[in-house]
Parts: C-alpha cells; sequence; structure tokens
C-alpha cells in the first residue's frame, strides 16, 4: 500500500514540477521513476528498489491496468477531435498515418536488425512500438509552442490516431512472433485480425456512442452521476469490444471519443473536463510505475554508442522521410515540414504496451517462447523508454525556439472578443470589421443578439464566462476582449478569465462609475477611452455621436493636449503607422507615438 500511495504523489509531484518549469509532464514523471526504481538500487545494500512497480501490478493484472489507462487516455483525446479541423488537411493525415506506420515499421526493425544485432522478430515488435506518438506528449508540447493551424492540427491528429494504430500492428506482430507460423502464412494472419479489430472495434464504438449520446440529451441520469457514468460505459465499451475481438478496445474508445466530440452536447466540455482530471491521474500513475520496472544494466545499455544511433536514425532519419512523403501535393511549406519532422515524441501507449511485451515475453511459464527470444525480449523496453525520454527531452526542450527560427508559431491575432452585444460594443464592432478586422460578441441578452444579428455582426448566444463558449471560441483569429457590461464585476471577471488565452495584456474594459468620477484614483491601464467615461455616460455619449472622426498625429505630447484641450472627445483607437495595428485607446501612459500615427475618436457636437 505504502508504494502504490508513493506512486500516487510523486506522480502528482511531478506534475506540478512539469508546470512549474513550463515542460511535458511525461519527462520529470520517467526521471522521478528511474530514480526511485533502477538507479535507487545503487544506493541500497542488498540491491533493492526503493519503490518496484512489479511488486504492485505484475502478469495480467498489469495488462488489464495498462489496457483500460490507455483506452481512457485516447477516449479523452478522441474527445478533442473535431472533423472541422481538418476540412483541408484530411488526405495529408492520411497519408502520414499510413507513411509513418509503414517506414517507421520496417525502417526502425531494420535498423534495430543491424545496429543492435537482434533479431527480425525483436526488431519488428521494435519498430511497431515505436510506430506511435501520443496525446500526452503532443498536448504539453503544442500549448507551449503555439504552432500555426497546419502544423498544430496535424500533430494533435497524427497523435491521437496513430496510437491504436500502432497498438494493433504490435499486437498483431507480437502474435505472429509467438504463434510460430511459417512466414507465408502472415499475410492472411494479418488481414484477417486486422479486419476482426476494425470491425469489432468500429461496430462497439458506434453502438456505445449512440447509446451514450441519447443518455445525455434526454437527461436520464442526474448531474452528479453524469461522469462517473460515462466512465464507466467507456469502459465497458473497451471491455466489451475487446471481448468480442482481442485488442480491439482501444480503436473502440477512440471512436467513441470521435463520435461524440462531433455531436452536439451541451454537458461535453464538463465530461472532457472530468477525463482530463482521470487521465492526469492515470498518467501520473502509470510513467512512475512503468519507469520503476527497469533495471540498472539496461540503463547502461542506453550510454552505449550503438544505442544512441539507433535512436538518431529513428528521430532524424526515419521521421523525416515519412513526413516529406506524406506531405508531397499537401500545400504544407517547406518550414512547416521541417518542423514536422523535428516533433515526433513518443508517450504512455509506447511504454504501456512494451511493458505489457516484456512481461508476457520475460515470462518463464510462458512456453510458446523460446529462449533466445526470451533473453532479447529484455531490450525493448529499455529501448521503448530511451527513445521516449529522448524525444521528450530535446523536442520538449527545444520545440519553442526551433518553432520560432523557423517561423510555424501562431502569427498575434488581431481579432476582437467583446462580452456583451451592447450599444457599445456594437458601435465599436461595426467600427473595427469595416477596417478588416475579426469580431465577435457574446451576449446572453435575446434584444442585444437580435441587434447584433441585424447589423450583420457576428454574435454568439451565452456568456464569455462559460468555459463552454470559451471553448468553442477560435482564438487563432481573437487576440483581445473589449468587456462592455454594465456590471463591472462581470466585466473584472470577464478579463481574468479571458485573460489566460489571450494574455492579460491584451484584455480591456470599460470604467466604473467609482473609477471615472473620483479624482487621485489609481486607475488600471487597461480602461477603455482612457477611462473618461462609465457605461451608462458611454451609452448615452455614443447615442448622440454617432460619426467616427480621425486625427493625425506626431508625438505623444500632441495627443495629449488635444484631449485635455477639448472634452468633448472621446477617444476610441489608436492607429499606428510602424505596426499598421489598431489598438484601444486606454489609460495606459507609457505609449510610444510617432509620426503617421492617428487618433480614431467620436466628438460630442
Amino acid at each position: 500500500m505504502i508504494e502504490l500511495a508513493g506512486i500516487l504523489v510523486l506522480g502528482f509531484l511531478a506534475q506540478w514540477f512539469a508546470w512549474r518549469i513550463k515542460v511535458p509532464a511525461i519527462l520529470p514523471l520517467i526521471l522521478i521513476g528511474l530514480l526511485v526504481g533502477p538507479i535507487s538500487s545503487l544506493l541500497t545494500s542488498d540491491g533493492s528498489k526503493f519503490i518496484d512497480g512489479d511488486k504492485i501490478f505484475h502478469g495480467d493484472l498489469l495488462f488489464d491496468a495498462i489496457n483500460i489507462a490507455v483506452g481512457l487516455i485516447l477516449f479523452e483525446g478522441g474527445l478533442t477531435l473535431k472533423l472541422k479541423e481538418i476540412s483541408t488537411l484530411g488526405r495529408t493525415i492520411r497519408n502520414l498515418l499510413i507513411a509513418t506506420t509503414v517506414i517507421t515499421l520496417f525502417g526502425g526493425a531494420f535498423a534495430a536488425h543491424t545496429i543492435m544485432g537482434i533479431s527480425y522478430r525483436t526488431a519488428f515488435l521494435f519498430g511497431a512500438l515505436v510506430i506511435v506518438t501520443g496525446p500526452t506528449v503532443i498536448g504539453p508540447i503544442l500549448r507551449n509552442v503555439r504552432a500555426n493551424h497546419n502544423v498544430s492540427t496535424l500533430l494533435k491528429w497524427e497523435g491521437i490516431l496513430i496510437d491504436p494504430i500502432g497498438a494493433l500492428i504490435a499486437i498483431l506482430i507480437y502474435e505472429f512472433v509467438v504463434s510460430g507460423k511459417p512466414n507465408e502464412q502472415f499475410t492472411l494472419f494479418a488481414l484477417k485480425e486486422f479486419l476482426f479489430t476494425i470491425l469489432s472495434g468500429g461496430s462497439i464504438g458506434i453502438i456505445f456512442s449512440f447509446f451514450i449520446y441519447q443518455i445525455l440529451k434526454k437527461k436520464l441520469i442526474p448531474d452528479y452521476l453524469r461522469n462517473v457514468v460515462i466512465l464507466g460505459l467507456v469502459i465497458m465499451t473497451f471491455a466489451v469490444s475487446d471481448l468480442i475481438h482481442q485488442e480491439s478496445g482501444l480503436l473502440a474508445v477512440t471512436l467513441l471519443g470521435m463520435i461524440l466530440a462531433n455531436l452536439k452536447l451541451d454537458n461535453l466540455k464538463q465530461i472532457l473536463s472530468f477525463k482530463e482530471d482521470v487521465t492526469l491521474i492515470l498518467i501520473s500513475f502509470l510513467f512512475v510505475m512503468l519507469s520503476s520496472r527497469m533495471e540498472m544494466k539496461s540503463l547502461m545499455m542506453l550510454l552505449e554508442l550503438k544505442s544512441i544511433l539507433l535512436f538518431a536514425i529513428i528521430v532524424f532519419v526515419l521521421r523525416p522521410i515519412a513526413i516529406f512523403l506524406s506531405t508531397i501535393g499537401s500545400g504544407l511549406n517547406i518550414r512547416e515540414k521541417v518542423f514536422l519532422s523535428y516533433i515526433c515524441p513518443r508517450g504512455i501507449v509506447a511504454a504501456g504496451v512494451a511493458s505489457i511485451f516484456t512481461v508476457r515475453l520475460v515470462d518463464a511459464s510462458f512456453t510458446d517462447v523460446d529462449s533466445y527470444l526470451r533473453s532479447e525480449a529484455t531490450l525493448l523496453l529499455p529501448l521503448t523508454f530511451m527513445i521516449i525520454v529522448g524525444t521528450v527531452v530535446i523536442q520538449g526542450a527545444t520545440a519553442k525556439p526551433v518553432a520560432k527560427l523557423l517561423g510555424v508559431n501562431r502569427k498575434a491575432p488581431d481579432g476582437v472578443l467583446f462580452l456583451g452585444a451592447n450599444e457599445i460594443a456594437r458601435f465599436l464592432a461595426k467600427y473595427l470589421r469595416s477596417q478588416g478586422i475579426p469580431v465577435l460578441l457574446a451576449d446572453t441578452s435575446q434584444v442585444n443578439i437580435q441587434e447584433a444579428k441585424s447589423n450583420w455582426l457576428p454574435v454568439k448566444e451565452g456568456s464569455l464566462l462559460n468555459e463552454e463558449v470559451i471553448d468553442e471560441i477560435d482564438f487563432s483569429r481573437f487576440g483581445q476582449l473589449y468587456a462592455l457590461t454594465s456590471n463591472t464585476e462581470i466585466n473584472i471577471l470577464g478579463n481574468r478569465l479571458l485573460g489566460q488565452e489571450v494574455g492579460d495584456s491584451n484584455v480591456y474594459r470599460i470604467g466604473s462609475n467609482k473609477e471615472v468620477h473620483i479624482k487621485g484614483l489609481s486607475l488600471p491601464e487597461n480602461l477603455l477611452f482612457q477611462g473618461k467615461l462609465d457605461y451608462i455616460s458611454s451609452v448615452q455619449f455614443f447615442r448622440q455621436n454617432p460619426k467616427v472622426k480621425i486625427k493625425k498625429l506626431l508625438s505623444k505630447k500632441q495627443l495629449d493636449a488635444f484631449i485635455e484641450k477639448d472634452n468633448s472627445i472621446l477617444p476610441l483607437f489608436l492607429y499606428l503607422a510602424e505596426s499598421k495595428k489598431i489598438t484601444p485607446a486606454t489609460t495606459k501612459q507609457d505609449l510610444e507615438i510617432t509620426e503617421g500615427d492617428q487618433l480614431i475618436f467620436i466628438q460630442r457636437e
């Protein structure tokens, strides 16, 4: 019990540490597992480990625990796959999955056989294991890099969809290796197993997705039971599919998540949030446990030159070949292809399946395995972990500067979100849209929504304080927030919440009555209209003075003098000629004004 609790606590500590230093959590998770596992054996007199995963789970129990955990992780990944994301990249994703699978499988097997001197049976098992990338590692890297749409979409979809494909191929090769079938029977064997897996996983995934959809749509379960019931049904989907045909469960739960993600479900955000929490616990536990199972002699082998050469070929030779072949005619530029070639971190599926194979092949009670294969099987887990740790360390640490060097970062969006669709918001949105700037208003008032629609303004029904509404916003287009409701507390809260998405320096609000009328107050720098008017005064001002005027500027001193001289002027925006951007006129004092900039304002007649 103490080892189980220790692994959980260490896993959460690793997650926190990863958050602090901004690296994928898988890295500190594996390192902590190695420290309390094989490395700790150097510190004990009898060579025992501080924590040994084999003492917690072993045999079939380990196999089942890893399978279910990976299934839940892939379901959570499937919930993030929206078909609208790949309207122009569908063919490229298909080609990428095929090319990556074939090239990594055969290239990895040939490299492992040639460099490590292992038999082709074990080499093909290794090649199958390193096919997968995985959402547990790709996700944190993409959040840190903020790559453009093409790159982030391709990496996300590849990371989730290739997991069940890679796991299936690994299982097929494993079954063939231990079955003792002659080579000429492999094609028929593989096709039959592949077909049955697709049929079983596909049909069960579709059936259970329809069942879950009806339960949620008709509200047949109370809110407090919703998440745990869905969790149970996901595990049931995995188990039923695996019962019909072994190893089809991963496909079933991935498809289940994808289908639910593309149906209109009001509760999808809460389900996804709950599954993210479950996934966090599973990943924290599994990586520490699996890492602790390794032996010190296996780690020492990874420092040999031949192991490093194998890593380099898989990551820096096979991956670029797969990317450049699969993206022919895709419209991707050379910089995007190079970055895609560079990013290929491995995750929990590779670690989990490698652990399963090692347990089964090394187990002396498994009589179908000859002694030579059993001795080689001890290399599978350390070689796989070498690929995992190596890719995460190198790519996790360097992905951001490499993306910046190649210029594949998402460009700073210039679109503006409006918290509220009232008169003020509609007035500002119409002007910004006339200047080619994307706008999106959000409000709960039907009157405001209808008024916005009658002015042909894009408007979303709902509050930007609602996570479900926030989740539907494309932040690759919108990079600023104007909070313009009559409630100052809501405006402040909106700034705080949306600041996490667009940056605290890009959220603005209208001043409160107290901030506008009490002299001597220290004002925040993000008040619109330079903090001159509160909501009620602004509504009256906008109703009386609908015409927008522009004044050319020479300096900040001239701007301040012009506004102070005439109290009838309400500054709206500043056009900055050097950056060719329109920014709101706020209470910020250190704004640089140069010749050619413009003040955009309305004036009391």
